[in-house]
């Protein structure tokens, strides 16, 4: 997955999880795409400082979600409803019963995983 993605989508999981002023910093650094230097000026801060808090709540992020594998369920749930969608399609021009059966097992995959 590509960094900026994984970012946004443990800020998205996680984030409230921060302080807000390691929020703020995070939003203006990840989501806003400011530089460490904009960012500096604006909070008062080093450019170090927003550098080193940016690295400490990456940081932070991925021991959440090594811990509650928040991201990791919900990319599988994701995955699963696009394989669902796809057989849904085929079933609608096949009328295939095992199709349907397969359906109705990967839905419960789904709702188990909730």
């Amino acid at each position: 997955m590509e960094k900026i993605v994984e970012q946004g989508l443990l800020y998205d999981f996680y984030g409230e999880l921060l302080t807000e002023h390691q929020r703020r910093i995070y939003e203006d650094m990840v989501l806003n795409d400011l530089s460490p230097s904009e960012i500096a000026k604006e909070q008062g801060i080093s450019r170090q400082s927003v550098h080193d808090l940016k690295k400490r709540c990456d940081r932070i992020l991925e021991e959440y979600e090594s811990k509650l594998q928040l991201v990791a369920k919900f990319m599988k749930i994701r995955e699963m409803v696009h394989e669902l969608d796809q057989m849904a399609d085929t079933c609608a021009r096949t009328r295939d019963m095992t199709l349907i059966d397969e359906i109705r097992s990967l839905s419960g995959q789904i709702t188990a995983a909730l």
